[in-house]
């Protein structure tokens, strides 16, 4: 699309601005002709240790590990166990049914807002199992299956999202913006990519301290177009901290496709080699793929050979957030034309192509899972929803800000009788 005065012509003088658009909209065939998919374990896995300048090219490709038989296949396959593998299923699940009863939740008017992880589950839960006790995630409000993974309490999220007596963050942030600093899970912010230069700051603090601790970032494709973004990768080229720096391209930002932060860039991770990092791009549909890709890079980081820019490619398959109506912006059944699949499903068929998984232990475990999240569900909600039961004090807005509080906070508490 090109926008100026008139039709202008090249050559003739007259200038005209390029707008990227999605290849379809809405009531068009979805298309994604344009994903270069290469075949699973087809993309070579380099040396920990190796010179960014050798892998230019895995910022162009994209690294898989599961075949469309479900069988783990290539050099980044072989680094986990059967128990492993079924914890991970296991997490993604937990996570797919938190969303969905927290979903319902909001329609009932216990919470004011929810945003879902659908299709991007494979991608925290994985890589949460690559991390130490200690490291810090910095995370967007896509990534709580870092704590569902690193076996933070469901009922304590819950009492997050209904805000109520039991809220562990005493009802300061909007709902889903948990924050945890011994399960390593920095406080969201509402003000996208802020995350991604506090994540390297934090690396960076962790190196003068000659700590053994290591950060991770995480961002989505829209906000990449964001001057943090950019400063944060400025600063990780300089300085090397130990951070692996991550961009969850799950192909749309809340209503605009990816085209427009992208650019020209071809890719995300390609945004990586002008700073000379090493740049990788993830199936992140696949669980395998993931954690290997992640494993990779949290050593590289672990052994003070700096910082990794890695690109997870998804699919958002649900709506940006309770807030948000997809079928206005992208075609009703796009999420089903996705080629890299459902990361629950492709994990199911590979652990029953192992021998440890079927149909019917997969449905009995969606509903011991399910029966898990309604119980907890259950005793959140007797601590207080969005319109009923317990809240935060009113005390709570004074206490646990400043570790002395000043004397105009301490006059508006007296006037407030508490």
């Amino acid at each position: 699309m090109t926008i100026g005065s008139g039709s202008a012509v090249p050559g003739d003088g007259r200038l005209s601005l390029h707008v990227p658009e999605p290849e379809v909209r809405p009531g068009g065939a979805p298309d994604f002709s344009n994903v270069r998919i290469p075949h699973a374990g087809a993309v070579p896995r380099p040396d920990i240790d190796v010179n960014p300048e050798d892998i230019r090219d895995l910022a162009f490709s994209i690294i898989r590990v599961l075949n469309r038989a479900g069988e783990a296949t290539g050099p980044w396959a072989g680094m986990l166990t059967d128990e492993e593998l079924l914890a991970g299923m296991r997490d993604m699940m937990t996570l797919r049914t938190f969303d969905a009863r927290m979903q319902i939740a909001q329609r009932q008017g216990k919470t004011s807002f929810y945003m879902q992880h659908l299709g991007e589950e494979a991608i925290s839960c994985a890589f949460r199992k690559v991390l130490a006790p200690g490291d810090m995630n910095f995370p967007t409000y896509r990534q709580a299956g870092l704590l569902i993974a690193g076996g933070y309490p469901l009922v304590d999220m819950m009492n997050q999202i209904y805000s109520n007596s039991r809220d562990p963050l005493k009802g300061r942030q909007l709902p889903i913006m948990y924050a945890s600093k011994e399960h390593g899970f920095f406080t969201i912010s509402g003000n996208l990519a802020t995350q991604f230069p506090q994540a390297v700051g934090w690396a960076m603090a962790s190196a003068i301290r000659h700590d053994s601790r290591i950060a991770a970032g995480w961002i989505g494709d829209g906000s990449t177009a964001e001057s943090d973004f950019h400063a944060a990768l400025v600063f990780a080229s300089t300085y090397k901290p130990p951070v692996v720096l991550n961009v969850v391209n799950n192909q749309w930002a809340i209503s605009t496709f990816q085209g427009i932060a992208r650019g020209g860039a071809g890719t995300f991770a390609a945004r990586g080699l002008g700073f000379g990092l090493p740049s990788l791009r993830v199936d992140g549909n696949d669980y395998l793929a993931v954690h290997a890709v992640a494993k990779w890079a949290v050593e590289r980081a672990r052994r003070n050979l700096g910082p990794t820019l890695v690109e997870y490619v998804t699919y958002r398959a649900g709506a940006h957030s309770t807030s948000d109506d997809p079928s206005a912006y992208r075609p009703r059944d796009e999420s089903d034309a996705w080629p890299l699949g459902d990361p629950i499903i492709r994990l199911k068929n590979h652990l029953i192509v192992r021998g440890v998984w079927s149909d019917q232990r997969h449905r009995q475990a969606e509903a011991e899972i399910l029966d898990t999240v309604i119980a907890a569900q259950k005793e959140a909600e007797s601590y207080g929803t969005l319109h009923s039961g317990g809240k935060p004090s009113v005390r709570d807005m004074f206490e646990g800000v400043y570790a002395e509080m000043p004397p105009h906070l301490v006059r508006q508490r007296q006037q407030t009788g508490i």
